[in-house]
Protein backbone atom coordinates (compact mmCIF):
# COMPACT_ATOMS: atom_id res chain seq x y z
CA UNK A 1 0.00 0.00 0.00
CA UNK A 2 2.77 2.41 0.87
CA UNK A 3 4.50 1.72 -2.43
CA UNK A 4 1.31 2.35 -4.42
CA UNK A 5 0.70 5.58 -2.52
CA UNK A 6 4.24 6.71 -3.23
CA UNK A 7 3.89 5.88 -6.93
CA UNK A 8 0.64 7.84 -7.20
CA UNK A 9 2.20 10.83 -5.46
CA UNK A 10 5.36 10.80 -7.58
CA UNK A 11 3.36 10.47 -10.81
CA UNK A 12 1.38 13.63 -10.06
CA UNK A 13 4.48 15.57 -9.04
CA UNK A 14 6.36 14.36 -12.13
CA UNK A 15 3.63 15.57 -14.47
CA UNK A 16 3.66 19.01 -12.87
CA UNK A 17 7.45 19.29 -12.87
CA UNK A 18 7.54 18.25 -16.52
CA UNK A 19 5.42 21.29 -17.34
CA UNK A 20 8.14 23.53 -15.93
CA UNK A 21 10.68 22.20 -18.42
CA UNK A 22 8.36 21.59 -21.38
CA UNK A 23 5.57 24.19 -21.06
CA UNK A 24 4.16 23.57 -24.55
CA UNK A 25 2.42 20.41 -25.77
CA UNK A 26 3.77 20.02 -29.28
CA UNK A 27 4.10 17.27 -31.82
CA UNK A 28 2.04 14.27 -32.80
CA UNK A 29 4.03 12.07 -30.43
CA UNK A 30 2.41 13.68 -27.39
CA UNK A 31 -1.07 13.33 -28.86
CA UNK A 32 -0.47 9.69 -29.77
CA UNK A 33 0.72 8.97 -26.24
CA UNK A 34 -2.59 10.36 -24.97
CA UNK A 35 -4.46 8.05 -27.36
CA UNK A 36 -2.53 5.09 -25.96
CA UNK A 37 -3.26 6.17 -22.37
CA UNK A 38 -6.95 6.70 -23.07
CA UNK A 39 -7.32 3.38 -24.83
CA UNK A 40 -5.47 1.57 -22.03
CA UNK A 41 -7.67 3.18 -19.35
CA UNK A 42 -10.84 2.40 -21.32
CA UNK A 43 -9.81 -1.23 -21.77
CA UNK A 44 -8.88 -1.70 -18.10
CA UNK A 45 -12.30 -0.35 -17.15
CA UNK A 46 -13.99 -2.81 -19.51
CA UNK A 47 -11.92 -5.93 -18.78
CA UNK A 48 -11.02 -5.33 -15.11
CA UNK A 49 -13.31 -3.02 -13.15
CA UNK A 50 -16.75 -3.64 -14.66
CA UNK A 51 -16.51 -7.48 -14.76
CA UNK A 52 -15.44 -7.49 -11.11
CA UNK A 53 -18.40 -5.34 -10.16
CA UNK A 54 -20.84 -7.78 -11.76
CA UNK A 55 -18.99 -10.86 -10.46
CA UNK A 56 -19.09 -9.53 -6.90
CA UNK A 57 -22.69 -10.69 -6.67
CA UNK A 58 -24.69 -7.46 -6.50
CA UNK A 59 -27.69 -6.50 -8.56
CA UNK A 60 -26.61 -5.96 -12.17
CA UNK A 61 -29.23 -3.30 -12.90
CA UNK A 62 -28.21 -1.15 -9.94
CA UNK A 63 -24.55 -1.48 -10.85
CA UNK A 64 -25.31 -0.38 -14.42
CA UNK A 65 -27.21 2.65 -13.16
CA UNK A 66 -24.32 3.58 -10.87
CA UNK A 67 -21.82 3.30 -13.73
CA UNK A 68 -24.05 5.57 -15.80
CA UNK A 69 -24.30 7.98 -12.86
CA UNK A 70 -20.50 8.01 -12.62
CA UNK A 71 -20.29 8.88 -16.30
CA UNK A 72 -22.48 11.95 -15.82
CA UNK A 73 -20.83 12.84 -12.51
CA UNK A 74 -17.56 13.12 -14.39
CA UNK A 75 -19.28 15.32 -16.97
CA UNK A 76 -20.43 17.57 -14.11
CA UNK A 77 -16.94 17.73 -12.59
CA UNK A 78 -15.58 18.80 -15.96
CA UNK A 79 -17.62 21.99 -15.69
CA UNK A 80 -15.13 22.98 -13.00
CA UNK A 81 -12.01 21.41 -14.52
CA UNK A 82 -12.77 21.91 -18.25
CA UNK A 83 -11.29 18.51 -18.94
CA UNK A 84 -7.83 18.82 -17.39
CA UNK A 85 -8.21 15.09 -16.65
CA UNK A 86 -7.69 14.51 -20.36
CA UNK A 87 -4.19 15.96 -20.25
CA UNK A 88 -4.55 18.32 -23.20
CA UNK A 89 -5.85 21.87 -23.50
CA UNK A 90 -6.19 22.71 -27.15
CA UNK A 91 -9.63 24.31 -27.27
CA UNK A 92 -9.72 28.08 -26.97
CA UNK A 93 -13.17 28.08 -25.41
CA UNK A 94 -11.89 25.84 -22.62
CA UNK A 95 -8.95 28.13 -22.03
CA UNK A 96 -11.32 31.07 -21.68
CA UNK A 97 -13.52 29.01 -19.37
CA UNK A 98 -10.54 28.46 -17.07
CA UNK A 99 -10.13 32.21 -16.64
CA UNK A 100 -13.65 32.37 -15.16
CA UNK A 101 -12.89 29.73 -12.55
CA UNK A 102 -10.47 30.11 -9.68
CA UNK A 103 -7.37 27.95 -9.60
CA UNK A 104 -8.53 26.57 -6.25
CA UNK A 105 -11.87 25.47 -7.71
CA UNK A 106 -10.11 23.63 -10.52
CA UNK A 107 -7.72 21.89 -8.13
CA UNK A 108 -10.46 20.87 -5.68
CA UNK A 109 -12.62 19.36 -8.45
CA UNK A 110 -9.66 17.53 -9.96
CA UNK A 111 -8.51 16.33 -6.54
CA UNK A 112 -11.96 14.91 -5.81
CA UNK A 113 -11.65 12.75 -8.89
CA UNK A 114 -8.10 11.76 -7.90
CA UNK A 115 -9.26 10.90 -4.37
CA UNK A 116 -11.91 8.53 -5.74
CA UNK A 117 -9.28 6.94 -7.99
CA UNK A 118 -7.13 6.22 -4.98
CA UNK A 119 -9.92 4.29 -3.27
CA UNK A 120 -9.80 1.70 -6.06
CA UNK A 121 -6.25 0.51 -5.41
CA UNK A 122 -6.95 -1.26 -2.11
CA UNK A 123 -10.65 -1.77 -2.76
CA UNK A 124 -12.04 -5.13 -1.58
CA UNK A 125 -14.12 -5.37 -4.75
CA UNK A 126 -10.90 -5.62 -6.74
CA UNK A 127 -9.32 -8.07 -4.30
CA UNK A 128 -12.36 -10.33 -4.39
CA UNK A 129 -11.25 -11.75 -7.73
CA UNK A 130 -7.81 -10.40 -8.58
CA UNK A 131 -4.94 -10.29 -6.14
CA UNK A 132 -3.04 -7.86 -8.36
CA UNK A 133 -4.02 -4.26 -9.12
CA UNK A 134 -0.96 -3.45 -11.23
CA UNK A 135 -2.95 -3.01 -14.45
CA UNK A 136 -5.43 -0.69 -12.75
CA UNK A 137 -2.61 1.31 -11.17
CA UNK A 138 -0.93 1.67 -14.56
CA UNK A 139 -4.17 2.90 -16.12
CA UNK A 140 -4.50 5.56 -13.42
CA UNK A 141 -0.88 6.65 -13.82
CA UNK A 142 -1.18 6.96 -17.60
CA UNK A 143 -3.79 9.66 -17.28
CA UNK A 144 -2.63 11.17 -13.97
CA UNK A 145 0.72 12.35 -15.37
CA UNK A 146 -0.75 14.34 -18.30
CA UNK A 147 -3.53 15.59 -16.01
CA UNK A 148 -0.94 16.98 -13.59
CA UNK A 149 0.90 18.51 -16.54
CA UNK A 150 -2.24 20.29 -17.72
CA UNK A 151 -3.14 21.33 -14.17
CA UNK A 152 0.23 22.98 -13.64
CA UNK A 153 -0.16 24.81 -16.94
CA UNK A 154 -3.57 26.19 -15.98
CA UNK A 155 -2.85 27.25 -12.38
CA UNK A 156 0.49 28.79 -13.31
CA UNK A 157 -1.25 30.87 -15.96
CA UNK A 158 -3.96 31.97 -13.52
CA UNK A 159 -1.80 32.65 -10.47
CA UNK A 160 1.21 34.06 -12.34
CA UNK A 161 3.38 32.29 -9.79
CA UNK A 162 5.07 28.92 -10.03
CA UNK A 163 5.51 28.80 -6.26
CA UNK A 164 1.76 29.11 -5.62
CA UNK A 165 1.03 26.71 -8.48
CA UNK A 166 3.45 24.19 -6.93
CA UNK A 167 1.51 24.29 -3.64
CA UNK A 168 -1.73 23.47 -5.45
CA UNK A 169 0.04 20.71 -7.36
CA UNK A 170 1.16 19.28 -4.02
CA UNK A 171 -2.45 19.30 -2.79
CA UNK A 172 -3.52 17.42 -5.93
CA UNK A 173 -0.64 14.94 -5.58
CA UNK A 174 -1.78 13.96 -2.07
CA UNK A 175 -5.39 13.33 -3.16
CA UNK A 176 -5.01 9.81 -4.56
CA UNK A 177 -2.78 8.55 -1.71
CA UNK A 178 -5.32 10.00 0.74
CA UNK A 179 -8.12 8.07 -0.97
CA UNK A 180 -6.02 4.92 -0.87
CA UNK A 181 -5.24 5.20 2.85
CA UNK A 182 -8.75 6.21 3.86
CA UNK A 183 -10.39 3.34 1.97
CA UNK A 184 -7.96 0.85 3.49
CA UNK A 185 -8.38 2.12 7.06
CA UNK A 186 -12.17 2.37 6.92
CA UNK A 187 -12.56 -1.09 5.44
CA UNK A 188 -10.13 -2.80 7.82
CA UNK A 189 -11.92 -1.23 10.77
CA UNK A 190 -15.34 -2.10 9.31
CA UNK A 191 -16.36 1.54 9.21
CA UNK A 192 -17.69 1.15 5.68
CA UNK A 193 -19.55 -1.69 4.01
CA UNK A 194 -18.81 -3.71 0.88
CA UNK A 195 -21.90 -2.18 -0.70
CA UNK A 196 -20.47 1.30 -0.27
CA UNK A 197 -17.28 0.20 -1.98
CA UNK A 198 -19.31 -1.22 -4.86
CA UNK A 199 -20.97 2.18 -5.26
CA UNK A 200 -17.58 3.93 -5.30
CA UNK A 201 -16.09 1.52 -7.84
CA UNK A 202 -19.13 1.80 -10.11
CA UNK A 203 -19.07 5.61 -9.99
CA UNK A 204 -15.34 5.77 -10.73
CA UNK A 205 -15.75 3.20 -13.53
CA UNK A 206 -18.31 5.45 -15.18
CA UNK A 207 -15.94 8.39 -14.78
CA UNK A 208 -13.13 6.38 -16.37
CA UNK A 209 -15.35 5.60 -19.36
CA UNK A 210 -16.00 9.31 -19.86
CA UNK A 211 -12.36 10.35 -19.43
CA UNK A 212 -10.87 7.59 -21.57
CA UNK A 213 -13.21 7.97 -24.53
CA UNK A 214 -12.75 11.75 -24.47
CA UNK A 215 -8.96 11.33 -24.44
CA UNK A 216 -9.06 9.03 -27.45
CA UNK A 217 -11.41 11.10 -29.58
CA UNK A 218 -10.23 14.60 -28.57
CA UNK A 219 -6.52 13.91 -28.93
CA UNK A 220 -6.24 15.86 -32.17
CA UNK A 221 -7.67 19.03 -33.72
CA UNK A 222 -10.98 18.59 -35.55
CA UNK A 223 -11.24 15.20 -33.81
CA UNK A 224 -9.54 13.54 -36.78
CA UNK A 225 -8.93 9.85 -36.16
CA UNK A 226 -6.64 8.44 -38.84
CA UNK A 227 -4.95 5.10 -39.19
CA UNK A 228 -2.06 6.06 -36.87
CA UNK A 229 -4.34 6.99 -34.00
CA UNK A 230 -6.48 3.95 -34.64
CA UNK A 231 -3.40 1.71 -34.55
CA UNK A 232 -2.14 3.29 -31.33
CA UNK A 233 -5.59 2.90 -29.75
CA UNK A 234 -5.64 -0.80 -30.66
CA UNK A 235 -2.12 -1.24 -29.25
CA UNK A 236 -3.19 0.44 -26.00
CA UNK A 237 -6.20 -1.87 -25.73
CA UNK A 238 -4.09 -4.95 -26.45
CA UNK A 239 -1.52 -3.88 -23.85
CA UNK A 240 -4.27 -3.65 -21.24
CA UNK A 241 -5.74 -7.01 -22.19
CA UNK A 242 -2.36 -8.77 -22.19
CA UNK A 243 -1.26 -7.28 -18.87
CA UNK A 244 -4.58 -8.15 -17.27
CA UNK A 245 -4.37 -11.73 -18.57
CA UNK A 246 -0.79 -12.21 -17.37
CA UNK A 247 -1.57 -10.88 -13.89
CA UNK A 248 -4.63 -13.04 -13.29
Amino acid sequence: MLLNAFILFVAAISGGVLNMFIPEQKGSGFRLSLVFAGSYLFSITIVHLIPELYAYGHDAFHISVLILAGFFLQQFLEYFTSGIEHGHLHHKDKQHHHTRLSALTVVVALSLHAFLEGTLITNPVNHAIHSQNSTLLMGILLHKIPAAYALMSVVTCQLKSRQKAALLLLFFAFASPAGLFLSDVTYRNQLITDQTFVILVALVSGGFLHISTTIVFESSPQHAFGIRRFSVAVIGALAAIISEYLLK
